[in-house]
């Protein structure tokens, strides 16, 4: 007499086939071509000051790593279950700040699942897409980033002449940071101008400036 729970181990084993030497050195391949592809887009299109190589070189291994974890899913019902167990109690601790650093650890991620699952097509379309879609936001012009001035001076009442002589390089500027002290001012002006050399200038011929410096930044943008 067959018991239920032969019927159900062999019902559910029916369909899971082994997956050969050939179609895994394929997918494997395959992924490489991905990780090599989205190591040179990273590094191409990447613009922060600070090229970290190390977390291009991650994105590259966590793809042909995906793959390999897809691909030892498919050839083991056994093998699957307990991987599945074991990577349920990893936890990445380290953040990613830069929301494009996220999305293309994203698509290492989803690169790795589709070369595993033997569906490349699909991921040479995305990789595709993607391409096209970065490079033609990248070149969106947008607004000019806003520079910070700062000036230091030993005079008191100074503050106007400094706001008068900035006005007249900038449509716009606003006073960021005041800090005061029995014997100087030290003022924090955010501003856009296209004249900083002379804007610089202007302000160190002012009496009782000892101190200005103009710094661009590449933080958040305000419009």
């Amino acid at each position: 007499m067959i018991k239920f729970e032969e019927i159900f181990k062999q019902s559910f084993l029916d369909g899971y086939e082994a997956v050969g030497t050939r179609e895994i050195l394929v997918a494997l391949g395959i992924s490489c071509l991905f990780a090599a592809y989205i190591f040179t887009f990273y590094r191409m299109v990447t613009k922060k000051t600070f090229y970290s190589k190390t977390f291009n070189i991650s994105l590259a291994g966590i793809t042909v790593i995906t793959a390999a974890v897809i691909l030892t899913i498919q050839s083991s019902i056994v093998v699957s279950l307990g991987m599945v167990g074991a990577l349920s109690i990893v936890r990445f601790r380290t953040a990613v700040k830069e929301p494009l650093d996220l999305m293309f650890m994203f698509w290492a991620i989803s690169s790795g699942i589709i070369c595993g699952a033997g569906v490349a097509q699909i991921g040479v379309v995305l990789a595709l897409i993607l391409t096209i879609i970065i490079l033609l936001l990248d070149k969106l012009p947008q607004a000019r980033v806003p520079m910070l001035l700062i000036v230091n001076s030993n005079a008191s009442g100074i503050e106007s002449k400094v706001m008068e002589t900035v006005k007249k390089y900038s449509a716009d500027p606003k006073v960021k940071s005041r800090n005061m002290t029995p014997d100087s001012l030290d003022l924090v002006f955010e501003l856009r101008t296209n004249s900083g050399e002379q804007l610089v200038k202007s302000v160190m011929e002012l009496d009782g400036v000892t101190y200005a410096s103009l710094i661009s930044h590449n933080g958040e943008l305000t419009y």
